[in-house]
């Protein structure tokens, strides 16, 4: 069939390598999109509130201590009481277990940073605590802003029995740190403002710092790939 000289024209007329580096640019955003949030963690983090499973974060935590570690287990268990339980097994020290406080928990733009503080007891060796928390602060940060490269040492203050840990140079290195969706940069999107231990887990406060038609079209996009998930495992016959 003959294409009609109008058609003719305005395909010949496309910039085709302005239009194949936007393709390629948005399915550079779709990746990170698909490997940070699912469908149902985007819409908690909209309402406001997202609450991480104990056993979610103790895995993300596990995941990040090296075989020849001093450290060689290190878990969270949220309390009823709002408390954070801390424990850890050491080569050097032996068991540690510590009671405390989120006093502030915040992902702000360019400013990320936990402020924990302990109770009952005073902290054990600072170099040991400073490798714990750091440990703690991003696998905390992770359901939200997806998996970051662990850099040697985060800037962590201890006075006390407060311990200060700041996020912000490793979430810079971020993969939504450097993608950016209708002109937004992913990371910018999502806000911490907080978060509380209950029994279970870790409730966290947040917020989607987008326009309504921006934070709409990521819904969609996470929508198109929960269906698209589906379909597939129906056209191979799995449930």
């Amino acid at each position: 069939m003959d294409m009609p000289a109008s058609w003719a024209e305005a395909i010949e007329g496309v910039n085709w390598a302005q239009f194949m580096q936007k393709v390629a640019d948005y399915e550079s955003v779709l990746a990170v999109l698909r490997s940070t949030w699912s469908k149902e963690t985007l819409g908690e983090i909209n309402e406001g509130r997202l609450f991480v499973p104990d056993d979610v974060l103790n895995d993300a935590i596990k995941q990040r201590i090296p075989p020849d570690s001093n450290v060689t287990a290190l878990t969270l268990h949220g309390q009823k009481n709002g408390r954070l339980l801390v424990q850890a097994e050491t080569r050097s020290f032996g068991a540690i277990e510590l009671q405390g406080e989120i006093k502030e928990f915040v992902h702000q733009g360019d400013a990320s940073y936990m402020v924990y503080r302990v109770r009952e007891k005073n902290l054990p060796n600072h170099g040991l605590m400073s490798w714990v928390f750091s440990r703690i602060s991003l696998s905390m940060a992770e359901r939200m802003v997806g998996k970051v490269d662990f850099p040697d040492s985060l800037p962590t203050t201890i006075k006390g029995n407060t311990i200060r840990v700041d996020c912000s140079t490793a979430l810079a290195e971020s993969q939504l740190a450097k993608t950016e969706f209708q002109g937004h940069r992913l990371l910018d999107m999502v806000e911490i403002e907080g978060a509380t231990p209950k029994e279970g887990g870790i409730e966290f406060d947040t917020k989607l710092n987008v326009p309504d038609d921006v934070r709409q079209a990521l819904l969609e996009v996470l929508k198109e790939k929960s269906e698209g998930i589906l379909h597939d495992r129906k056209e191979g016959g799995t449930s």
